[in-house]
């Protein structure tokens, strides 16, 4: 009955594969149909203007046309170049990406929803990128926002295993915050609020060792995130950030401050006794030189501890070498420890950059926190910087009015700090068995299917190896595969979201209730074997 079952269900999925692949070859004709639209209207346009200016060049001479009515340039004179208004890059073709300087473009062989967008004549040419522009992770989590599975009204939407939440202690968080104490309502929460964040100050230092005088408080890690890129680089500077790394930090730094990532690309499969995607601060220096010879300006540095996506944790040793390496090199280095208290693993021990003895260069090293992971509040948004550099720190400030928190919501995260109690006893040890076991479930799921992945023991995911699933060591072949995923209804999310330099790797979220996981893992396991049936039997 089972062997009966498997087969009626390989057959379907074999079934809704081909019609999937059926619909991406109408789309990519309907897209080129587009594009020679588009290139007949500019032909039209600029006969147009030709015929408005006398049909005539400065020099007297009629601008001639190629076979598919196109201008082109005169044969023996080459045209001044004319400025075009800045516009967002169109997608290329899939192919394995390079070391070096990122930009904001949208994933490559990826059909994205706002890929028909034309220039708007109302925006810049700033704003036409930022409403143009849309990363693998958020279209993900916009297809799974307009169709999420629910038990009752919708139970055959969209598993979300994509994105980064903790989904297990709901319950905790509802009893402690319904509390009287935090139901406070006063005018002055209500009024313009202390910008610098100065109600949550204090509580700060239960968890890092911050001092009052040196931290700034903003709405969520991304606004801190886009602030500090701002104060620290300029316009087309440049950050080195190992790969693979949460995505959205693209974003964070560039769309408003025109600040760009150098990648330093890490080794899926290292030689000898090295362990995969290791980071030292030889790669960090190849990869600065790099930059250098093609002149890109880098400024700083970025490091992710526990890492995202990998679940890495860095030693102290490990870090005091990245830091000496920024300080030789007079770089910046911004420390994102938004996982510090997400660490689950028994035998393992996280140790934030702020407990060292001595750090290299005090003035440039600036370490980033937030709710959103450690205490499962990502809809609460309140991040916090702290750095002994005080005129990064006046900077910020000035940036206070347009990131900051509202006065309820700083009252009641206040409060909820200042509970050590609760903090310490209830929350935190709960939080850590509950990310233990779902960590358990979902790994001992994927060696049953025979997934390879790394075994770390922080953060809400796990870093999977898809690639023997693969057509072809491929992007474009990772994107399908990812797309396949979603059109059977589970979210994960692909490498190059996070600028793997290897395809197939892909992030699974576990923090979330073991009805959903058992669902999303039963669809995945179907998927693949129907891959591996249907790879073997085209071999």
């Amino acid at each position: 009955m089972e062997e009966r079952y498997l087969s009626l269900e390989e057959a379907r999925l074999q079934q809704e594969v081909r019609a999937e692949e059926r619909r991406e070859q109408q789309e990519e004709r309907r897209a080129k149909q587009e594009r020679e639209h588009e290139l007949r209207l500019l032909s039209i346009f600029a006969g147009a203007l030709t015929a408005v200016g006398g049909g005539t060049n400065q020099d007297g001479a009629v601008p001639c046309t190629d076979a598919s009515g196109s201008p082109s340039a005169p044969a023996e004179e080459e045209p001044e170049p004319v400025p075009a208004p800045e516009q967002a890059p169109s997608p290329q073709p899939a192919q394995h990406p390079s070391p070096g300087l990122s930009t904001v473009t949208p994933a490559p062989g990826m059909l994205w929803a706002d890929q028909a967008l034309q220039l708007s004549v109302y925006l810049s040419g700033r704003g036409n990128n930022i409403r143009r522009h849309q990363g693998i992770l958020q279209e993900g989590y916009t297809l799974y926002y307009a169709n999420q599975h629910d038990e009752s009204c919708n139970p055959g939407g969209i598993i979300n295993m994509g994105t980064s939440e903790n989904k297990l202690c709901f319950d905790l968080l509802k009893e402690r915050l319904a509390q009287p104490d935090m139901l406070l309502m006063e005018p002055c929460l209500l009024q313009y609020p202390d910008w610098k964040g100065h109600r949550l100050y204090e509580n700060f230092q239960s968890f890092e060792n911050f001092s009052c005088g040196n931290v700034v408080v903003m709405n969520g890690c991304g606004s801190l995130f886009c602030a500090v890129a701002a104060v620290l680089c300029d316009p087309d500077d440049a950050i080195l950030i190992p790969t693979p790394f949460y995505g959205v930090i693209t974003e964070d730094v560039s769309l408003y401050s025109g600040v760009k990532l150098y990648h330093v690309p890490l080794d899926s499969k290292p030689l000898g006794k090295d362990r995969p995607f290791h980071l030292t601060a030889e790669k960090l220096d190849q990869a600065l030189q790099r930059a250098k010879h093609q002149g890109v300006n880098v400024r700083a540095l970025v490091l992710i501890n526990p890492h995202n996506p990998l679940g890495e944790i860095y030693t102290s040793e490990e870090m005091n070498s990245f830091l000496k390496f920024a300080k030789e090199h007079v770089l910046h280095v911004i420390v994102d420890e938004i996982y510090m208290l997400s660490v689950f693993g028994e035998d393992i021990s996280f140790h934030s950059v702020l407990s060292l003895d001595r750090l290299p260069d005090p003035q440039r090293t600036h370490v980033i926190w937030g709710l959103s992971k450690d205490f499962a509040m990502a809809g609460v948004r309140v991040g916090v910087v702290y750095s002994e550099n005080t005129d990064l720190v006046q900077a910020l400030d000035r940036l206070g009015n347009l990131h900051g928190v509202g006065g309820p919501t700083q009252h009641q995260v206040a409060l909820m700090l200042r509970d050590h109690e609760w903090v310490n006893d209830v929350f935190l040890p709960e939080n850590r068995r509950r990310l233990r076991e779902a960590h358990g479930f979902v790994s001992s799921q994927l060696t049953k299917l025979g997934i390879p992945y790394l075994h770390r023991g922080a953060g809400f995911f796990i870093w999977a190896d898809f690639s023997k699933y693969l057509k072809e060591h491929s992007f474009t072949e990772e994107l399908r595969l990812w797309r396949c995923f979603l059109t059977h209804r589970v979210l994960l999310s692909c490498g190059q979201a996070f600028s793997c330099s290897s395809p197939g790797w892909f992030r699974i979220v576990f923090s979330d209730q073991q009805r959903r996981l058992q669902l999303g893992l039963f669809t995945l396991c179907s998927m693949t074997h129907f891959l591996k049936c249907f790879r073997c039997c085209s071999l």
